[in-house]
């Protein structure tokens, strides 16, 4: 699994939304695809952000109490949104995905053009797939003595 690149699983074919489009189409776009999340593109398909069902809610509550003073993606996309390169490993890219709360990671090159993306899914179906792909070892006695200490300890 340490050769598995997020190169080789992203998704490149993404619904990505223009800083100028209105939030609501937005929304519905992300509700139409069944997606909670998509990245934001400029006009050359430079990454900009991501627009999410979390900033969907920020949307719904300015809209609710502040009459919406803003009605375009890019005054409530994710500007900080985490991006991965497309030779980060498949172990990296499941550590930042179990230290953070993201769902999605946009794959962007040195130039900060939008690649594709990779989702919490597609590391689980990469990892699983190099897993079953490779022969099966008989677990060695360190890793077996780990699980013995683990299921030993008490629980505090």
């Amino acid at each position: 699994m340490q050769s598995i690149t997020a190169r080789d699983f992203m998704v490149k074919k993404l619904v990505t939304l223009r800083p100028e489009m209105d939030v609501f189409q937005a929304i519905d776009l992300l509700l139409k695809n069944r997606i909670s999340g998509a990245p934001v593109c400029g006009d050359r398909g430079q990454y900009l952000g991501i627009f999410s069902e979390h900033c969907s809610m920020h949307v719904l509550l300015d809209a609710a109490y502040e009459q919406l003073p803003a009605t375009n993606v890019g005054s409530f996309m994710d500007a900080d949104a985490e991006t991965i390169k497309p030779d980060t490993q498949l172990l990296s890219v499941a550590q930042v995905f179990l230290l953070t709360n993201r769902r999605r990671l946009p794959v962007v090159d040195e130039q900060g053009q939008l690649l594709g993306q990779v989702s919490r899914r597609d590391v689980l179906a990469a990892a699983m797939k190099g897993i079953k792909s490779q022969p099966v070892r008989t677990p060695s006695l360190l890793y077996l003595s780990a699980l013995i200490e683990r299921n030993n300890s008490p629980i505090s």
